[in-house]
């Protein structure tokens, strides 16, 4: 059967349940699902158990199928995806192997909250559980890293399965969703009534509209504050709530913080933005995190990497407001007084509406000494390094100079895991969202480049950049190949020390430099390898080298290229919160060692 653009023309009735009753296969229903969800790509890999949703796959041409080298890059890359456009994301995989294989990506989307829906092939129904050729518990695998998972038993249940992997990962705090799909099913025939229009699922009910009267509490807290702050993560930008922060902390005049995973929520170039906050973050945003009177958490978790001992943390009374969409993120950690459990764009609209509508105005007197304090701390430069250094390329310089080349254009930064993840946070200064795409929550090594390939087929248009180091890069370096087949131009900037880096760098602190297997021996030739696989390689050994390749690299639009940047071996990231510790007890420099 046929399914093609010219059929798209119909698809609006399918979606509302009007279509014409027809005889269609499960791969063919699930095809249209896909259609309906106005899916344009999906990532994955064939095997012989989705064979018969791959020969429907190859029946239409509404949607791409980008045939990775790796079912964790499939994975990875539908999450690139999701995270530049906050559309769903959607991989597809075999059974067995092609699910353990993407474990680690689903994983990965998990910890960070990522709209995603994997499809993975199943073996025959009446051969599960008999450890039949490709057979894994897909369910029992990968319930604790999912949001849900479903095993579709019955082809007439498909369609309204498929409805609700979709609802249930976009809405709510929102996550990958595994449905499982035995090779039976998919090739079963069935009567098609349509996609399902609308849904009913008594057992999730995610709250949108935050509670009037916290909300109130949460005004009189902000608005009586002596040393007010505001602390924001991931849930902003997956709320798509960067507007209303940017107006409610314009309103206020307050300072304001982001995590990792929420950079370019608030624009970094404002002065009002004090930095990142956490385990590298800068002095004066964990000083203002411990020193406020009332904090107000938006879309945060309060997780370890950002307060680092909940001990130390406690030690300074303050009123904590803490909005969130997810009430098992609410006093986890860190016991709050004003709960606002809640859609974050609907609160934070209901926030400035409130403040439009009071003539109650925070206390200019003690704002104006908050400040002067901040900028007190803001005066030791926390993030100054060797600028000066012409002997040998500094990571930190690589990074500042594609911000001061790039920050005026439309660009993407993927990063892998390690210390080039936390000098691309710390020295690229984000002021747009969706713009920085990295593993926060499982801090994958890795996901660089699929990242940057979901990103580039999403943003043709756009400069997509993957910062890595020669250690994470390996882990999918295969990936080029689908950078050549599916004309996906990026530009990887290898900063290349030949350490894996972070390791080194807690080995020489916590472990008295015994940098047990740490170092990179018999590293490939990576402008060779790049070579090989069809791209362009570089080679920058000098810092007056760096800015002429990235600049050479930018006027390559259309190919992908690989600079191998070979920097200090002996650079670390601070400041540097050690574990165990408190957010205001940092190490500055060598000099604190």
């Amino acid at each position: 059967m046929e399914i093609s653009k010219a059929e798209m023309s119909s698809a609006a009735a399918a979606a509302s349940g009007n279509a014409q009753s027809q005889e269609l296969m499960g791969a063919e229903i699930l095809v249209k699902s896909l259609q309906a969800e106005n899916v344009q790509y999906i990532w994955g890999y064939p095997g012989g158990a989705v064979l018969y949703i791959y020969d429907a796959l190859y029946k239409q041409d509404t949607m791409q199928h980008v045939l990775v080298r790796h079912e964790q890059a499939a994975v990875h890359a539908a999450d690139g995806y999701a995270r530049a456009t906050g559309d769903v994301g959607v991989a597809l995989v075999t059974s067995g192997p092609g699910l353990t294989n993407a474990v680690t990506g689903i994983a990965t989307a998990y910890m960070d909250s990522i709209p995603m829906v994997i499809i993975s092939g199943q073996v025959p129904t009446p051969a599960i559980g008999l450890d039949a050729f490709q057979e894994c518990d897909t369910v029992g695998i990968t319930r604790p890293i999912v949001k849900h998972n479903f095993l579709v038993k019955d082809v007439r249940d498909l369609a309204e399965t498929m409805k609700k992997a979709f609802h249930i990962a976009r809405t709510g705090r929102p996550g990958p969703v595994v449905v499982d799909i035995p090779k039976d099913v998919s090739f079963k025939k069935t009567a098609y009534h349509g996609y399902p229009q609308t849904l009913e699922m008594r057992s999730y009910n995610p709250v949108k509209k935050g509670h009037g009267g916290q909300i109130r509490k949460a005004l009189q807290l902000l608005l009586t504050a002596k040393r007010p702050y505001i602390y924001t993560g991931g849930g902003v930008l997956l709320g798509n709530a960067c507007n209303e922060l940017r107006t409610l902390v314009d309103m206020l005049g307050y300072p304001v913080t982001n995590t990792l995973m929420g950079l370019g929520a608030y624009p970094a170039s404002d002065p009002k933005f004090l930095g990142m906050l956490g385990m590298h973050g800068t002095i004066e945003a964990n000083n203002a995190m411990q020193n406020c009177d009332v904090l107000l958490a938006v879309g945060a978790r309060f997780d370890d990497r950002v307060i680092g001992n909940p001990k130390h943390f406690a030690q300074n009374d303050r009123k904590i407001i803490h909005v969130d969409i997810d009430p098992s993120s609410i006093s986890k950690r860190v016991k709050v007084d004003v709960p606002i459990v809640g859609d974050v764009k609907d609160v934070l609209t209901e926030l400035i509406n409130m403040i439009r509508e009071t003539n109650t105005r925070a206390d200019a007197g003690a704002l104006a000494q908050w400040w002067k304090q901040i900028e007190t701390w803001r005066g030791r430069d926390c993030l100054a390094y060797d600028r000066d250094n012409t002997s040998v390329i500094k990571p930190q310089y690589v990074v500042e100079t594609l911000w001061n080349m790039t920050k005026d254009a439309d660009t993407y930064v993927t990063s892998d895991v390690g210390q080039h993840q936390m000098w691309a946070a710390q020295y690229y200064r984000f002021d747009e969202p969706r713009r920085w795409i990295n593993s926060g929550g499982l801090g994958t090594m890795g996901v660089g480049i699929p990242y940057a390939m979901g990103i580039k087929l999403a943003k043709p248009q756009s400069e997509v950049f993957c910062i890595t180091g020669e250690g994470s890069v390996q882990m999918n370096i295969q990936e080029l190949a689908t950078c050549l087949q599916y004309n996906t131009p990026i530009k990887i900037c290898a900063l290349n020390n030949r350490y894996l880096g972070m390791v080194r760098q807690w080995q020489e602190i916590e472990y008295s430099g015994r940098y047990s297997h740490s170092y990179m021996d018999s590293l490939p030739n990576f402008v060779k390898l790049a070579e090989a696989y069809g791209h362009v390689g570089m080679l920058i050994e000098r810092p007056q080298d760096v800015e002429p390749a990235l600049r050479e690299a930018r006027k390559l639009k259309d190919r992908t290229v690989f600079m191998d940047f070979r920097t200090d071996p002996t650079e670390n990231v601070f400041p540097m919160v050690q574990a165990g510790k408190g957010i205001t007890e940092m190490l500055l420099g060598s000099e604190d060692l």
